[in-house]
């Protein structure tokens, strides 16, 4: 490769092997806590010295896609490229912080606007040198935010403006650098938004001591009939709000509190499996794990260990995953897998249609279950290219020994598309809300009883 990862040098970035706990062992910047410090103690020294300082916020294009495409392990020697060209391109004496999976920060002291302009250019013209994964040839990209210290702000308010104006960045097409004071970015909006997510930070913490987490099960109804399985969907309850999925897992994701959630996750739907079994109903909990939690090597003690609590059988559990995750070939990744597998537990591909697998991997996967994603399904029954493509999928499933459930069916014209389609269960309003446990408890009681 031609900038194969090196060992990062001995700079003011530190070095991966540093065992201070302030440090992010793949890239050997400042991790976020670490980071946060390091930029109230840049903001106080230039505000004494009456110094400029600037605030570069970079984030990869397309990581996603990245992980996806080549695994865990593809993604992190990318982000270890990444960080080694970054560091090569900053100015000497500046702080280097990794700020989330492939997000970043340079604090650069006595730096004016030119000087930062400069940087986030070099920054972006060497990101964009191609770098080889498995004998493909990528040309990955950044966007960049810089903001610039102002009279009396502190280190929040200046990290907001970089993280903003590099989101405008993005916006705008990616491999561009936007600085705060004259982009098209609102000051205000940006920093509403950015205290959101600083707010939302602080109501999972809330939430996971004070009992605000909560888990909605939906049930999955088989052709038949039959409720072949319920899938718990966490909810947030905190600081007198309701704040809905699509808001609190990005945070949690990028602050690392996912893990805990998904601990948590774990553990409660083990517990309800165990009330629906005292109540007579083998009935499968379908319960999502994320990246973070099986690229874990205490996946397996955590999933373990929730099962004995709730006393609860391993075949009454399955695991929803995204079918990136099954493409993951880390070593890690695929000993979580085959460990749950060999316990009982079920594996789903969940999304499915969404990633960038290859359908000629289909054949390994470990998988038991192949979960339509929601956007192939809200266009039937009009749509007949949709129509085909399940129907396609649905047969090749079944070749492959997989049950086929649809997502997101609302209505009875989706519902007659998907059995029309072959698939063998539905999930979605058309049958079901998602409901609390004592909820479902009851209503599969009355089920029962019709």
């Amino acid at each position: 490769m031609t900038d194969r990862p090196r060992s990062p040098r001995l700079s003011d970035a530190g070095s991966p092997s540093d065992a201070d706990g302030q440090r992010d062992p793949i890239t050997g910047f400042l991790n976020r806590d670490a980071g946060l410090l390091a930029a109230q103690r840049a903001v106080a020294d230039a505000s004494a010295r009456h110094a400029p300082l600037a605030a570069l916020w970079l984030d990869i294009d397309r990581f996603r896609q990245i992980n996806d495409s080549f695994g865990h392990p593809g993604g992190d020697s990318v982000i270890v490229r990444i960080a080694e060209r970054i560091r090569d391109s900053a100015h000497p004496g500046c702080d280097l912080l990794r700020m989330g999976s492939d997000e970043f920060v340079a604090l650069v002291p006595g730096c004016d606007r030119p000087s930062a302009e400069a940087m986030a250019r070099r920054l972006l013209e060497a990101i964009e040198l191609p770098m080889p994964i498995d004998k493909i040839l990528v040309r990955p990209s950044a966007s960049v935010g810089i903001a610039l210290l102002q009279q009396d702000e502190d280190a929040s308010r200046l990290l907001e403006r970089a993280d903003r104006a590099m989101i405008e960045a993005k916006r705008q097409g990616g491999n561009r650098l936007v600085v705060s004071a004259c982009g098209r970015l609102s000051g205000r909006l940006g920093i509403q938004l950015a205290r959101e997510e600083l707010a939302i930070e602080g109501a999972l913490h809330a939430a996971l001591e004070s009992g605000g987490l909560q888990l909605a099960y939906q049930p999955i109804i088989g052709i038949d009939g039959r409720v072949e399985a319920v899938e718990a969907l966490m909810r947030c309850h905190a600081l007198g709000m309701l704040i809905p999925p699509e808001k609190f897992i990005p945070v949690a994701e990028k602050t690392g509190l996912i893990v805990r959630l998904g601990e948590w996750s774990l553990l409660q739907g083990a517990h309800c499996a165990a009330s629906l079994r005292r109540q007579g109903h083998a009935t499968r909990v379908a319960i999502n794990v994320s990246r973070a939690q099986l690229t874990s090597p205490t996946f397996l003690q955590a999933l373990h260990g929730a099962l004995i609590c709730a006393n609860t059988a391993a075949e009454q559990i399955e695991l929803e995953l995204t079918e990136s995750l099954f493409m993951d070939l880390s070593a890690t990744v695929q000993a979580n897998l085959r460990g749950a597998r060999e316990a009982g537990v079920a594996l789903a591909i969940d999304d499915f249609g969404t990633g960038y697998s290859s359908l000629a991997n289909l054949k390994d996967l470990p998988a038991t279950k192949l979960k339509f994603d929601r956007a192939f399904i809200g266009v039937l029954p009009d749509d007949r290219r949709a129509f085909a493509i399940v129907k396609a999928m649905t047969l090749l499933a079944h070749d492959l020994g997989m049950l086929v459930v649809a997502e997101g069916v609302e209505n009875t014209e989706q519902r007659a598309a998907c059995i029309a389609a072959g698939v063998d269960a539905t999930q979605g309003y058309c049958n079901a809300r998602p409901m609390p446990e004592a909820a479902l408890l009851q209503w599969m009681k009355t089920r029962e009883g019709q």
